[in-house]
């Protein structure tokens, strides 16, 4: 199939990635959207705003982002060479500042006062403080009571920066609950509030808007590996919650001949409850604005989820995730907590880097894979750094004592 015009066939002009996205709203916040909608298409083609976005890349957020060879690692597992895209080294830690300072810029250019959002892991929460910062912005981050106690260090973070960080404390006190919780806001406040959604996620504009401002991730990455090798790596893989460091890392690959595999969170196992693998175990269904394959329960609502990683603890996926598997391009499958923590110490031990663990279930895939494989070579987004998981690993796992070597 010629994914060459891809780009442009999709989303539709609803927000459709085939039968997958759209939105799904009450009535009073159809015109929010769509302000939002119109105004993204005026400044995405503005030079003056494409610009403004480069030089705040260039000199704010430290990008480029480098390719990394880890030759340790790759040595231990064999003859398949494993490649990161270090964005963990993009400013605030993580991926997640590329689209916060596109929706920061937006809101200013909308003349808006207030920015909101959710946060999992912490990281959207960190970097979208870090952008109402740097543009002058009052800033409200919600977020779950349980992820609030495994991520202390990124909620001071958000309260250093100025933000008013929320604890929500119903239902599983997880990231559903903190979307539920912005979007009541919203609701109350669309007027001089946007809401920066987290992931490619919601109705829209925001799949849309959010994947195009991680494009970023995957472009530098495909440049900077052929440059690096003279050729494009076999197989990429990032890890897969709502999906926004995913989409932007694979995208660019598209129409070459890469294998392409996203990574969800496996958890406990299984059992309904004991994991957050949206596209392995769910089915078709719409959630938070938008239709997508989400995980429900015997009453076809949204099920309780788990993983060890607070950012992947999501019962749905980003609808282009969904569309991109539909069609065959893409493939997902799954890392459990504990092939995750293990990845977490080797990557640490081995190449002097430690991962978020979200980031860790991409790197353990790529483990496993570079076993069977043997040879060639597998490029891994690495979406975030690990110092907020620090103080949650050592109390659950130690330092890694019990963790076997290769």
């Amino acid at each position: 199939m010629d994914y060459s015009t891809y780009l442009k066939k999709y989303p539709s002009a609803d927000g459709f990635f085939g039968k997958f996205g759209g939105a799904y709203l009450p009535q009073q916040l159809v015109p929010a959207m769509e302000e939002i909608t119109q105004a993204y298409l005026t400044i995405c083609h503005s030079s003056q705003f494409i610009n403004e976005l480069r030089r705040i890349r260039k000199e704010f957020q430290g990008r480029p982002t480098p390719v990394y060879h880890c030759e340790n690692l790759s040595r231990k597992l064999g003859n398949c060479q494993i490649y990161l895209k270090r964005e963990d080294l993009n400013h605030s830690g993580a991926h997640k500042l590329n689209h916060c300072m596109g929706e920061g810029l937006l809101a200013k250019f909308m003349g808006k006062k207030r920015i909101i959002a959710e946060t999992g892991a912490g990281q959207h929460g960190v970097a979208l403080a870090t952008a109402a910062a740097f543009f002058g912005l009052d800033c409200t981050i919600y977020m779950g009571a349980v992820d609030i106690a495994k991520q202390a260090p990124n909620v001071a973070r958000m309260k250093v920066l100025g933000a008013n960080v929320v604890s929500v404390k119903n239902g599983a006190k997880t990231l559903k609950e903190a979307v539920d919780a912005a979007f009541e806001d919203y609701l109350q406040n669309y007027k001089e509030t946007i809401y920066c959604i987290g992931s490619v996620v919601g109705p829209h504009p925001f799949p849309m808007m959010v994947r195009d401002f991680q494009y970023i991730v995957g472009e530098e990455a495909r440049e900077q590996f052929k440059d690096m090798t003279g050729f494009l790596p076999d197989v990429i893989t990032a890890c897969v919650g709502g999906g926004s460091n995913s989409i932007g890392f694979f995208l660019p690959f598209i129409n070459d001949s890469v294998e392409i595999v996203g990574v969800e969170p496996l958890g406990r196992g299984d059992k309904l409850g004991d994991h957050a693998a949206s596209m392995s175990y769910g089915s078709e269904g719409v959630m938070h604005g938008f239709n997508s394959i989400m995980l429900k329960n015997v009453d076809g609502e949204p099920a309780p989820v788990y993983s060890i990683a607070s950012g992947l603890d999501y019962p749905s996926v980003g609808p282009e995730h969904a569309f991109l598997r539909e069609i065959g391009r893409v493939k997902y499958d799954v890392a459990s907590d504990l092939e995750a923590v293990d990845a977490f110490f080797k990557l640490s031990r081995y190449e002097g880097i430690i991962p978020a663990l979200e980031s860790s279930h991409a790197v353990a895939y790529a483990m496993k894979l570079a076993k069977k494989m043997g040879k060639g070579s597998i490029l891994v987004n690495l979406s975030g750094r690990g110092d907020k998981d620090l103080d949650y690993v050592i109390e659950h796992y130690g330092y890694g004592e019990n963790f076997k070597d290769f």
